[in-house]
């Protein structure tokens, strides 16, 4: 009996310390289990992300948008026809935020099963290039947590969204995050210029609130299959 309670009391302690150990791990950086389970998403969203980069904007495409005159319009055509192209849960583009450290392929939708695989395009929401506000949202602890660190996000920080349409250069606004409550719609609503919000759960380990982050458009580029940029007819 005295060596049955030594193991049992071994084993109590050894979990106590692996559920310690997860919990220090988390507080310093991110839930280590569903963190690699997200890199494994996101690896797949890369190879699912380069196959639509090499499928989209396919000849027939290009050929139409050199009839247009204007980046902003030929872009605003592209992301039109990309719209109904993606269904949720797959790889959309990517996001990078040096400021953060952040470099992660977007997924459509913002469902439990999509944000497991990285940051998630509000689907009511606009694509870049469409003119209106764009929304993507993402974890803060867990599944890579790679909207962790939004609240040290600076104004005039950059954001770029990268499309198989088009690159966009965001900056962050001032102020360039805010808190609001969870239900608070109007922070995706258009305004007067193309703007790009990224919200997450506030504060950390809870959802109780929601921090946002506003970043206005300040640059679109986009290539033709050439590798030149494009001319304007």
């Amino acid at each position: 009996m005295t060596r049955l309670l030594r193991i049992l009391s071994t084993v109590l302690i050894t979990a106590g310390l692996v559920v310690l150990a997860d919990v220090g791990i988390t507080l310093a950086w991110k839930e280590p289990v569903s963190s690699i389970y997200a890199s494994v998403q996101q690896h797949k969203a890369e190879n699912q992300l380069a196959d639509l980069e090499r499928s989209f904007p396919g000849p027939a495409l290009l050929r139409r948008i050199q009839k247009v005159h204007g980046i902003r319009d030929k872009v605003a055509d592209l992301a039109r026809a990309f719209s109904h192209e993606v269904d949720r849960g797959q790889s959309i583009g990517r996001i990078q935020i040096p400021a953060i450290d952040l470099d992660a392929v977007i997924v459509q939708g913002t469902d439990t099963a999509s944000l497991e695989k990285g940051p998630g395009h509000y689907p009511n929401t606009p694509f870049p290039g469409q003119g209106g506000t764009v929304a993507i949202a993402g974890h803060r602890t867990t599944y890579l947590a790679p909207f962790r660190h939004l609240d040290s996000l600076q104004a005039g920080d950059e954001v770029m969204v990268e499309m198989p349409y088009a690159n966009f250069t965001y900056r962050l606004e001032r102020p360039p995050t805010r808190i609001v409550d969870p239900g608070d719609v109007g922070i995706i609503h258009k305004v007067g210029y193309e703007r790009l919000v990224m919200t997450a759960c506030n504060p950390l380990y809870s959802a109780a609130q929601r921090i946002a982050g506003f970043a206005r458009l300040q640059d679109v580029s986009f290539f033709a299959s050439s590798g030149r940029p494009w001319q304007d007819p």
